[in-house]
């Protein structure tokens, strides 16, 4: 295999290195690729410090420290407590490091935290129009600069119309360079559908595939990233890199994974074909023709630049397959 620079928009190649300067692929857009496969973890585990440090999983490059649905009602303070004790002893590392609070009165306790500054943001999870405000007065009050991972699962997603809402609110509150990505809930959906998907399909075999095509139309459009909901199964990793693959056909990029194993699978997919690699190029040198044939595809940088930058961006964080 052959790399292109995991540094950014250092060392990339020329193409990628004025392409920065593009709302896709700068310097938000490809923190947001950074994230890859993503591994959540309950903040009630005793090797936080560990993980967080790259002690542990060290090839991880991000990571959800969990307050909700992994961590039981009871246990909620034994979380925050484990946290609060975290966040002085974290060191400076490539991984990026969120939390998910439970709710946003979590989230206003967090944000009291010493060190709170060391992790780069949070996951927001049922984000949605019912409870939005509730979110932004909290986040209004903030103390220190982080990202947000706003979790797209509750029945609203169904709504195309509340989607648009969404959309525009976070518009009008000047959020867009504080949204890292949006998070696609699948398995939450898909409850609310009282369906488990079966062990040899992809999600895009079950109703959630035209939501995940609606919700690309709605927010990519707008310049929001969007991640993919997560796989269930640890015995099937060849339909994992079917639905991977049908990620990227879709426009998303980032997947939460439920256990280690699933993360070379994910990445593997995340690394750019050769071809595509190569025609990226093409279509964003600046001698490139209006319209051009490479390799029996039709190029034309006016309407495949953005796939482009895109494409470029992946290389410069997962490399390029041989």
């Amino acid at each position: 295999m052959s790399t292109v620079s995991p540094d950014l928009c250092m060392n990339l190649p020329d193409t990628l290195q004025q392409a920065c300067t593009e709302p896709l692929v700068a310097p938000r857009g490809l923190m947001a690729m950074r994230l890859g496969a993503s591994l959540y973890i309950p903040a009630t585990r005793p090797d936080l410090a560990a993980i967080a440090n790259g002690i542990k999983l060290p090839g991880l490059r991000s990571v959800v420290f969990c307050t909700e649905d992994s961590v039981h009602g009871r246990d909620l303070e034994r979380a925050l407590a484990n946290v609060a004790a975290l966040l002085p002893v974290l060191e400076p590392s490539a991984l990026l490091r969120f939390i998910r609070p439970r709710n946003p009165m979590v989230l206003w306790r967090l944000l009291q935290l010493e060190g709170i500054e060391r992790i780069q943001g949070f996951a927001l999870p049922k984000f949605g129009p019912h409870n939005l405000d509730d979110w932004l007065r909290v986040w209004e009050h903030r103390k220190s600069q982080h990202y947000l991972l706003p979790i797209l699962e509750t029945v609203e997603t169904f709504d195309h119309r509340k989607m648009e809402l969404v959309r525009d609110r976070l518009a009008d509150n000047e959020l867009h360079e504080q949204i890292l990505c949006l998070r696609i809930g699948g398995n939450d959906l898909l409850n609310l559908l009282g369906i488990r998907r079966g062990r040899g399909a992809t999600v895009y075999d079950t109703p959630l595939r035209d939501t995940i095509a609606d919700l690309v139309r709605i927010f990519h459009p707008a310049g929001y990233h969007l991640s993919a909901p997560v796989f269930d199964y640890l015995d099937t990793p060849e339909v994992l890199a079917r639905e991977v693959a049908a990620d990227l056909q879709h426009g998303l990029v980032g997947k939460t994974a439920i256990h280690p194993a699933q993360i070379p699978v994910i990445e593997a997919l995340y690394r750019v074909a050769l071809d595509d690699y190569e025609t990226a190029k093409a279509v964003l040198a600046p001698d490139a023709a209006a319209v051009f044939r490479r390799n029996d595809s039709f190029c034309e940088p006016a309407t495949h630049w953005r796939w482009a930058t895109g494409v470029l961006a992946r290389a410069g964080v997962f490399g390029v397959a041989a």
